[in-house]
């Protein structure tokens, strides 16, 4: 056990210590504010204060962790061992900065509390980010910190051993269409037909028809597909159904269609789903359990994982809704524009809530790479984003940490700007699955 010395315990400070060297480096800690039981203890132990005890690892704190609510908060970067670092102390100390306080900055999404231009979609922008300005938003940071730290502890402690941590896949799918052409309803479809022809995609039109007799399947009917792929290789994947009323930003068929119905019942019987909260939710939890009420009763079961359509998330109501409903998991953390590592993290956390502090039972998975950011902002080819996904991937195996990819059911289809991305799809789950 790692005893660890600090003159104020604080939910901050408990919080950011669990994720840091129980959840990513599997040690257990204890903290302690008594200076006699900590110079008695002869086993591990760390001080984390403004002046050091002893010959122990010691960090030097900035304040950040004991302080309440959100304040301006200067952040001058540097380097500690080749990554890059900030809150920096200038007096001696095992390392340059306070690395909890920065970890703690960056996983309770600190910066997403303070002034910030929103994008088209009222998001939080990953170039408002410090992780995007200064270059490291590709990067699992705070479990490269936590790594080298290890190093630490190991040199000081050689006796200590360190539990292993496995490196795991997740593949997630949202649907936010089930079908392309199939029960979307009299006028929906006419209305599609007039459009293909409007526009000249003859295609579309012959394609419709036939998907209409039943010549043809739905191209966005990948569902067989992807609940064979999970078999296969063994990747866990998870299915985010969106089942909101139809708007401007929510195109999926009807959530009382039979059809679709049974689709959601049929992918519950081999994976795990969750909902898929409407672009409207975000700041409105009545809006949010009704939808959340009306997947539950398809699958005839509590639903506990959530992903947020356009990944629109308001710090901290969204989540507060999430707790309140009782959702347990979230996988809302990343961008739409940008692929990388929103919260600088490849482990799963739980929702630290600034406006009560206190660490609560929401806990947040974040995904790297999601594929419409690569196609459609990025306008990558399938092979340069399989090179950009194998990158992302792999920063994530040197920390032993968690990868979740973000797909969508039409990615498969195999057709227009998705072209050859079903073989990507099935090439990312070669790559890193356990089976290889």
């Amino acid at each position: 056990m790692l005893l660890i010395y600090t003159q104020h315990i604080t939910p901050r400070l408990t919080f950011t210590l669990k994720q840091f060297f129980t959840r990513i480096l599997g040690l257990e800690i204890q903290l302690t504010t008594k200076v006699e039981e900590f110079i008695a203890h002869n086993d591990i132990k760390l001080t984390y204060a403004k002046q050091s005890l002893g010959s122990e690892i010691f960090v030097r704190s900035c304040g950040l962790l004991s302080e309440q609510g959100i304040n301006d908060v200067e952040i001058n970067m540097d380097t500690w061992d080749g990554v890059p670092s900030f809150f920096n102390t200038r007096q001696t100390a095992s390392l340059p900065f306070d690395v909890f306080a920065a970890s703690f900055y960056l996983l309770s999404r600190y910066e997403e509390y303070l002034p910030h231009v929103k994008d088209e979609y009222d998001r939080f922008p990953a170039e408002e980010s410090l992780a995007f300005k200064h270059g490291f938003l590709h990067l699992p940071l705070v479990d490269i910190w936590a790594y080298k730290f290890k190093d630490l502890l190991k040199e000081k402690y050689p006796e200590l051993q360190f539990p292993t941590r496995k490196f795991e896949f997740i593949s997630t799918v949202d649907v936010d269409m089930a079908y392309s052409y199939k029960h979307k309803g009299l006028l929906r479809g006419m209305g599609g037909m007039l459009r293909d022809i409007t526009k000249l995609k003859f295609y579309g039109v012959w394609e419709r028809i036939m998907v209409h007799f039943g010549f043809k399947k739905d191209p966005f009917d990948t569902f067989e597909d992807l609940l064979y792929f999970q078999k296969e290789y063994g990747v866990k994947t998870l299915f985010f159904f969106l089942v909101g009323d139809y708007s401007t930003y929510d195109k999926n068929i009807s959530s009382k269609n039979a059809h679709y119905k049974s689709l959601i019942k049929s992918i519950a019987d081999y994976a795990e789903v969750g909902i898929h909260p409407s672009y409207f939710t975000p700041t409105d939890e009545s809006l949010m359990k009704k939808e959340l009420m009306r997947l539950e009763a398809i699958v005839n079961r509590p639903i506990e994982k959530s992903r947020q359509h356009y990944l629109r998330i308001s710090l901290p109501e969204t989540y507060q809704n999430l707790v309140n409903l009782e959702v347990r998991e979230d996988y809302t953390m990343g961008y739409a524009a940008h692929y990388g590592f929103r919260a600088s993290t490849c482990t799963p956390f739980y929702f630290y809530d600034l406006d009560y502090e206190i660490q609560t039972p929401l806990k947040l998975f974040p995904f790297a790479v999601m594929d419409g950011t690569l196609c459609d902002y990025h306008q990558l080819s399938h092979k340069n984003a399989f090179e950009v996904i194998s990158k992302l991937g792999k920063e994530v195996q040197k920390v032993d940490g968690t990868f979740i990819t973000l797909f969508h059911n039409e990615t498969l289809s195999n057709r227009g700007r998705w072209r050859r991305w079903r073989k990507l799809y099935i090439d990312i789950f070669k790559m890193f699955s356990e089976k290889k």
